[in-house]
């Protein structure tokens, strides 16, 4: 059997952590700008993780060595 090719746009987009979860960026950070807050702004700059409900899909259909 052939070996399994990762979907390299998902392996840009999201990092495994050491406990296996997939850590991401935010949105909403590339335009219209000026109407949100900073407070805000500081917030979508942080990394979050990957929902619960997803993580299964992207780890074995996408990321398959992960």
């Amino acid at each position: 059997m052939p070996k399994l090719k990762t979907k390299k746009a998902v392996s840009k987009r999201f990092k495994v952590t050491g406990s296996g979860q997939l850590k991401r960026h935010k949105a909403n950070t590339q335009h219209i700008l000026g109407k949100k807050s900073t407070k805000r702004k500081r917030n979508l700059r942080k990394a979050t993780l990957t929902d619960k409900t997803v993580l299964k899909t992207y780890k074995k259909k996408l990321l398959p060595y992960a």
